[in-house]
């Protein structure tokens, strides 16, 4: 595909089609009479030899194709707005814009706090938005960093793009205050027999699939999709869990729990921002990777609560 031969105005227009599902609708989202919106769609069924929107009765159906390309586009879209709103220079202290940042609800609970009070007072105009990460991150990591400024995430999850190093913490383990079964230590022979609350699938920790490496397969009584839930599934019962121990003493404010040290030498989380190389010479992601790696220094090194 020669793509200066191809005319760029064709992706948002496929973008409209493909998500609003109707001539109409799509050439008034993007400003452009219906005729000219027709004309668009004629020439992409020519381009991808297919009809994309095929009618049925009295609406618009994607086709299979359609379908195919209807995440791809906005991928596509998202991608060329990052590169054509990219800048030469950015003072932070008048300048707007807006960063979004993908992760999971620990980067945005132990790091994202400490990152806004430092945008607050030094770049008033910026927005943060923190965003939830999904399974893409891991499927097709590329297109995911390729429409977010950055990806909250520990090392041992994706490789192969550049990271900023934010900081360092120690997995623990959590249980409730007057659970029975624990004594003062907890054992590898404990988190074989007890029940587990675990995030997402058993082994979606790093540390957790060191389990599997010591002959321990965690019996899952629940699963969560937020690590910040754990803790709230653990009163009242038998169950163990491991959490990230910056966490672990953030939430033991709002959730009834005890915090044990783990008794196999669990690898430590080393949290960084992973971006996209299409950012590496925007000014303003420049600014936002030098703040966040200094941000990430200042919290120093985990600690254990009294």
């Amino acid at each position: 595909m020669n793509l200066a031969r191809l005319d760029l105005n064709l992706v948002v227009a496929l973008r409209a089609l493909l998500e609003e599902r109707g001539v109409t609708r799509a050439a008034r989202r993007v400003g452009l009479s219906q005729p000219a919106m027709s004309a668009a769609l004629a020439r992409l069924r020519r381009h991808f030899d297919d009809e994309l929107l095929a009618r049925v009765g009295g609406t618009y159906e994607l086709t299979p194709l359609g379908t195919a390309l209807l995440e791809r586009t906005s991928t596509a879209c998202d991608l060329l707005e990052r590169v054509f709103s990219s800048q030469a220079e950015f003072d932070p202290a008048t300048e707007g814009r807006e960063f979004t940042l993908l992760g999971t609800d620990y980067g945005a609970a132990v790091f994202g706090p400490k990152l806004a009070q430092v945008l607050h007072r030094e770049a008033p105009a910026v927005r943060l938005t923190f965003q939830q990460a999904t399974s893409a991150v891991v499927d097709d990591t590329g297109s995911t960093l390729s429409t977010v400024d950055g990806l909250l995430m520990p090392h041992g999850i994706i490789d192969g793009f550049p990271a900023v190093e934010l900081f360092q913490d120690r997995w623990v383990c959590v249980t409730a205050p007057d659970n029975p079964e624990v004594g003062e230590v907890l054992t590898i022979g404990d988190l074989g027999r007890l029940p587990w609350v675990v995030y997402q699938r058993a082994y979606d920790a790093p540390a957790a699939r060191q389990l599997s490496m010591i002959g321990v397969s965690p019996r899952v009584e629940v699963s969560v999709q937020s690590f910040q839930l754990i803790a709230h599934f653990l009163a009242g019962t038998q169950r163990v869990a491991l959490l990230q121990e910056r966490l672990a003493n953030l939430v033991a404010g709002t959730a009834p729990i005890r915090i044990l040290p783990c008794p196999f030498a669990a690898v430590p989380v080393q949290e960084a921002m992973w971006w996209h190389p299409l950012h590496t010479r925007d000014a303003a992601h420049v600014w936002l990777r030098e703040t966040v790696a200094r941000v990430g220094g200042s919290l120093g090194g985990p600690r254990s609560p009294s």
